[in-house]
């Protein structure tokens, strides 16, 4: 998908500075409601995780986290199952969204990860943790930001399959035997949360290094003076 790109003239410094249009509107907006309801699901899988905080007979262990209940939400089992189930939908309904609309434009060859990319991995990961020299950006997306972006969408499709094993168990029971039974879809349910958490982590760190622009071309959709030459 091309990108648009216009020329803007700075009001107090009448230079000229380039722009393109890199975040669709939907993009956009798919983008902040999964943050808002990424940040309600954990909270209060975490509250619903403080009423049984350990994966059952099958995984034998005591307690594992005693998780403080000021840092979750629902105040008790039954409103955060509430919180949990609601946003539950709006989750998947945006995912659904996303995906759709990435698969039907043709804006997923911007951020999808293939293999042609692994080379280009480790030099951005010198680059942003061990002060390597920056390679040349020739796209919208890097190769680490595409890994990460296509493992992030990997791991929603994950948390929602595990999710419904433990929602449904019965109705879901052949979902759950490939993944070793309901026990252990609580376990992976857990994982794959902490692994969107440590995303989310990156993710920011990236927004840092990559500067002011970066954050408002998600909310504007334009990115003022791209780092790699618009098409």
């Amino acid at each position: 998908m091309a990108s648009r790109a216009i020329e803007i003239n700075d009001a107090k410094t009448g230079e000229l500075s380039q722009a393109v249009y890199e975040h669709p509107l939907i993009v956009r907006l798919c983008h902040w409601i999964n943050t808002v309801a990424l940040f309600v699901l954990v909270g209060s899988g975490l509250q619903i995780f403080r009423a049984f905080p350990s994966f059952g007979a099958k995984i034998p262990q005591e307690d594992l986290i005693h998780w403080p209940k000021a840092l979750a939400i629902g105040g008790w089992l039954g409103g955060a199952l509430q919180w949990h189930l609601t946003f539950m939908w709006i989750y998947m309904a945006t995912g659904v969204v996303y995906l759709a609309y990435q698969l039907f434009s043709g804006n997923y060859k911007q951020v999808l990860f293939l293999p042609r990319d692994i080379p280009g991995v480790w030099p951005m990961v010198r680059h942003y943790f061990f002060f390597g020299a920056k390679p040349p950006v020739k796209q919208a997306y890097n190769p680490l930001q595409k890994h990460a972006y296509t493992s992030a969408i990997v791991l929603g499709v994950l948390s929602v399959l595990t999710g419904l094993v433990i929602w449904k168990p019965v109705q879901f029971s052949w979902l759950a035997c490939p993944m070793g039974g309901f026990h252990y879809a609580r376990l992976w349910h857990f994982i794959i949360m902490w692994a969107l958490l440590a995303f989310v982590f990156g993710h920011l760190v990236m927004v840092v290094l990559h500067g002011w622009n970066n954050f408002v071309s998600m909310l504007t959709g334009w990115k003022k003076d791209p780092e790699y030459p618009s098409e």
